[in-house]
């Protein structure tokens, strides 16, 4: 009996350090993702992307997209600043000593990306044993930051389309399709059909935007563009009016998806236009 109450215990810290690295793990991907193109759009508007392109730099800029990214993770989590700063430099000090040897041509450009990235897990494993894995409770926060945090799909959104402002592109009228598709998708996964006269909005959208996507791929190309352009900035609308209602699919997605729709329509006609 008492072999039983101590166990359980360890079980479930050993679950919850898992968890808070699996956590940290998928907040520094997501770091990588979407800072990767910021620094990109930032290297072809002042001239920088040769330096960007170098492995060392490359390999620093990555570690330090995903030490933003954990960053993040952790202050929205409320963890202490101690236990945050010693993650992150487990995170930062394999790629800075692999860079002495790298410079030295000791080891070539794939030791020095993959080693760095590597070698950051047991680090962070053994600076998430030296601390309790439950955060503390959350900070006071100032009242902006709350407002940020409410609207994160939206930065979210912002950042994921941040190298489209820089170089416009004119996306496939295929694309029209996935807008209504993932409605359809996310209602069925939540169970959203009982009332049959949202899934027939929604086969409706599916029809109209799949109708749309029709016309623009036998149209001209620049008619195409066009169209796909004001497809995409007639999906934000829907999103408008699902994030108000908060039927379908949760708000959040309705958040992210309209202002994702507003960057890639407005691009995709500035790409038009341009050529």
């Amino acid at each position: 009996m008492t072999e039983m109450t101590v166990d359980v215990p360890r079980s479930r810290a050993g679950w919850t350090r898992a968890r808070h690295l699996a956590g940290m793990v998928v907040a520094m991907v997501a770091g990588m993702v979407l800072l990767g193109p910021l620094w990109q759009a930032g290297g072809q508007a002042f001239g920088g992307a040769d330096v960007l392109a170098r492995p060392d730099v490359a390999t620093l800029v990555m570690a330090t997209d995903m030490s933003l990214g954990m960053v993040a993770w952790m202050w929205h989590r409320g963890h202490r600043w101690t236990a945050t700063l010693e993650m992150t430099a487990a995170m930062s000090v394999p790629v800075l000593l692999l860079l002495p040897p790298w410079w030295a041509g000791l080891v070539d450009d794939h030791v020095l990306m993959l080693g760095g990235h590597l070698l950051m897990l047991p680090a962070m494993v053994l600076v998430g044993l030296r601390h309790d894995p439950a955060p503390v409770a959350a900070p006071r926060r100032h009242p902006v930051a709350t407002a940020v945090a409410r609207r994160w799909p939206a930065g979210l959104a912002l950042l994921m389309t941040a190298d489209l402002w820089f170089a416009p592109k004119a996306v496939p009228p295929w694309t029209l399709l996935v807008l209504p598709a993932g409605y359809l998708v996310l209602g069925t996964c939540r169970r959203q059909w009982a009332d049959r006269r949202q899934l027939a909005v929604q086969l409706a959208g599916l029809a109209g935007w799949g109708g749309l996507a029709v016309v623009a791929t036998v149209a001209p190309a620049g008619v195409a563009g066009v169209l796909v352009g004001l497809g995409w900035l007639g999906h934000a609308g829907w999103d408008v009016r699902h994030h108000r209602t908060g039927r379908v699919v949760p708000r959040g997605y309705a958040q992210w998806c309209a202002v994702l729709d507003v960057a890639v329509g407005i691009t995709t006609l500035l790409a038009v236009l341009s050529r």
